[in-house]
This record gives structure tokens, sequence and C-alpha cells, in this order.
């Protein structure tokens, strides 16, 4: 049983080696995209904002304010309000 044991201790320590550069990858990304949807919330709970104003106020790309924007409405962090020449603006969800 103590066998069975250290192999499956051996085997959990060379995943964990190899895929550590993974995982690094992967917290790297989660950080970078935690940092940028707070940035964007930030922005907008200064009020209502088009993408082009978001994108300016917190120095991301406008694609990137889009995708995120897309995906923030989707999960009800944000919504959209009128139109402010050719872009709608969004504003931030009141949690509470």
């Amino acid at each position: 049983m103590s066998t069975e044991r250290n192999d499956t201790k051996e085997a959990l320590a060379r995943l964990r080696e190899e895929r550590a550069a993974f995982i690094d990858r992967a917290r790297a990304a989660a950080r970078e995209q935690n940092r940028a949807v707070k940035a964007i919330l930030d922005a907008l709970g200064e009020g209502g904002r088009t993408v082009p104003e978001i994108a300016r106020r917190t120095e991301l790309p406008t694609w990137e304010v889009l995708r995120y924007v897309a995906g923030l409405r989707k999960y009800g962090r944000i919504v959209e309000g009128p139109k402010d020449g050719d872009y709608f603006t969004y504003e931030a969800v009141r949690r509470g």
C-alpha cells in the first residue's frame, strides 16, 4: 500500500513540474483579465460611456474593450444605455 502511495505522490509531483509553465501562463492571463475588467468597471462607475471612451480611459485597445463589454453585458455586470452618436453607452450594474 505504501508503494502505491509513493508512486502516486511521485506521479503528482511530475505532473506539477510538467505543467508548471502552463499553470503560470494561465495565472498571468487570469490576472490580466481581472485587471482589464476592473479598469472597465471603474471607468463605467463614473457614468455611462461608449466603447471608444472606455478604451481611452483604460488605455486598452478598442477591440479588447468591445470583447470584454460583450462578456460583461452577457453576464449582467453592465447594461446597454442610450446611443451617443454612433455608439451605445454602457453602464455598470450596481450590486447590493
